[in-house]
């Protein structure tokens, strides 16, 4: 019995093994046909794309260098920003990319669960700063030209930005890009069809000046009158769209990461007016106007165009001497005094925000200059006009009510001027005119912020980001260039010590602008200087009235305040030691 089952089961082994023999051998037949086949045609088509890959490798450089040989200069030039323009595009992305990866590890990972008043999480994020400042200068300087100049840009918002941002982008303000004599007369021949040691007298190929869209080179013409010769680099122009191009996808990219970091608009608005500075003619035409129009301020100087020797990327003017507005021995060396360098420069620019409305958009100390007038006081020499922004009637109106309303503590007049210029958060917007805290129970500004202010207008920057997004998107685009120049302006004058009163002196330019607004559009008053003047006394008279009245009052309340508390009539609680204080 056992044997008759052992051979049964031996039997219907030996039929399973056939049988699995026989479909094992079927399924091979049926997958190695189409397997065949199909392997034969992938590696068909992988030879044919290995081919093509090896092909491209070697045709493509081979018929761009051909191309490159035989071009001519302007072409070949075009070929260079595009390959340049592609590395520029990588280093950019790849400097944005590391920046934001190393803050989100630095804020989620790093830091995470730190207190943020602890040592270890500023230093921590001290350290990041640090890191994305000194990556953010090196790619600028490797870039060059306007990522450069966007550089330079950030250097006024030093209340704002976190101090080793500003420590190291001022490297930027010195820095330029290093171009060889060549390209002079290669740009010359293009626009003038000569070279430079023709045109001129003499001509001086080393720069005495570089920035970072042009240099400037010192010469004479035929008779013997020295020049500035501002000459921007010759591939400017060209690579110029590439640039913006490359800043507005890096924009979108930081904001895809970081969704309240919404400054693509920025870019967009100022991208006419950073071209304009590409245009050396209407930066000859910006001089002119500027000059027409603060004719009667006899210490400012712009120097004369000359037309002849201009050109879109060359202007020629006038060369004058002076040292840097900011250079506070140099002014002393000179006998200047500092008080005179700096209400002059306060008067010049309040003048263009509150009335002429053709606003210099880039005022930094390297384009105005001081010097010793005839008068033996300081006289201003204003430089580089290629980026101008015109301001209108109705919006220096408003800007002008606004700035007397806020140094008057008006505050439903800050509230009405601010909605004139299409702003609703009034307080914010006025907070960030001034670059300053507001306090409604102070009359005075301080031109110097203290520690405390410093540290609350750095926290409004990180806390209210979204708010002042919100406010500088809503007010008139030209207002974002008169920012920056009234932040220029303030920088410059804390450089100097602070010897006058900024808020005070452009308060001043404010209603007297308003006033010749107002006279020059009044039919009711004939056009003639004598009534113009008589109205501009009388508002003057009024304005001073009201702020030292306003003084008067404050020191009264102040000191009836400190009797009543000294002979405990009423408690000195936090409220009062806050307002006496």
């Amino acid at each position: 019995m056992a044997r008759a089952t052992g051979f049964r089961a031996l039997q219907l082994c030996q039929r399973h093994r056939h049988a699995l023999v026989q479909s094992s051998e079927a399924a091979a037949r049926v997958l190695r046909r189409p397997f065949s086949s199909q392997s034969r045609s992938a590696v068909g088509r992988w030879a044919l794309v290995r081919r093509v890959l090896l092909g491209a490798a070697a045709g493509v450089p081979i018929i761009v260098g051909a191309r490159y040989a035989l071009a001519d200069p302007r072409e070949r030039r075009r070929i260079t920003i595009v390959t340049e323009g592609v590395r520029r595009f990588c280093r950019s992305l790849q400097v944005g990319i590391v920046i934001s990866f190393d803050y989100w590890w630095t804020a989620n990972v790093q830091l995470r669960g730190l207190e943020e008043n602890s040592s270890d999480f500023v230093e921590g994020m001290s350290a990041c700063h640090q890191r994305a400042a000194d990556s953010m200068v090196e790619g600028a300087i490797q870039n060059g030209g306007v990522y450069i100049k966007l550089g330079q840009g950030l250097c006024a918002f030093n209340h704002l930005l976190p101090p080793e941002y500003i420590n190291t982008l001022r490297v930027l303000e010195d820095k330029a890009l290093n171009r060889k004599y060549k390209e002079v007369d290669a740009l010359f021949l293009e626009d003038f069809n000569s070279t430079p040691d023709k045109m001129f007298k003499e001509f001086d190929y080393e720069p005495v000046a570089a920035a970072s869209l042009a240099q400037v080179h010192k010469a004479k013409l035929n008779d013997g009158t020295a020049v500035a010769v501002k000459v921007q680099y010759i591939d400017l122009r060209d690579r110029f769209e590439g640039d913006i191009r490359t800043l507005e996808i890096l924009l979108d990219l930081i904001k895809f990461m970081h969704p309240s970091f919404g400054f693509r608009w920025v870019l967009k608005d100022l991208k006419g007016t950073l071209a304009q500075e590409l245009d050396f003619e209407n930066e000859g035409r910006n001089s002119e106007r500027c000059a027409q129009d603060l004719k009667h301020f006899k210490f400012i100087v712009v120097p004369k165009v000359y037309w002849d020797k201009t050109s879109k990327r060359v202007l020629t003017a006038d060369y004058c001497e002076g040292c840097k507005v900011n250079s506070v021995e140099e002014i002393k060396r000179q006998g200047l005094s500092l008080k005179d360098v700096s209400d002059k420069l306060i008067r010049t620019f309040a003048e263009q925000i509150f009335y002429t409305g053709f606003i210099h958009a880039d005022p930094h100390p390297g384009n105005v200059l001081v010097r010793k007038g005839p008068d033996k006081k300081a006289e201003l020499v204003l430089l580089d006009h290629g980026l101008y922004e015109f301001l209108s009637e109705h919006d220096r109106v408003a800007l002008c009510k606004l700035w007397r309303s806020i140094i008057l503590r008006d505050k439903p007049a800050m509230k009405k001027y601010s909605s004139d210029l299409g702003v609703k958060d009034y307080f914010l917007f006025c907070e960030i005119l001034l670059q300053r805290p507001i306090h409604m129970h102070k009359t005075g500004l301080s031109n110097i912020l203290s520690w405390e202010e410093t540290v609350y207008m750095q926290e409004m920057a990180a806390k209210h980001f979204e708010r002042i997004m919100e406010v500088l998107k809503a007010m008139p685009r030209p207002m974002l260039l008169v920012f920056r120049n009234i932040n220029t302006v303030r920088c410059i004058n804390i450089a100097l010590g602070a010897p006058v009163d900024r808020y005070f002196l452009m308060a001043k330019s404010a209603v007297r602008g308003w006033s010749w607004m107002q006279a020059e559009r009044s039919r009711r008053l004939p056009q003639i200087g004598v009534i113009r003047w008589l109205w501009v006394v009388w508002e003057n008279v009024k304005f001073e009235f009201a702020l030292r009245s306003e003084v008067v009052v404050m020191r009264l309340m102040t000191s009836l305040l400190r009797l009543l508390v000294y002979f405990g009539r009423i408690p000195q609680d936090d409220r009062i030691y806050q307002y006496l204080q």
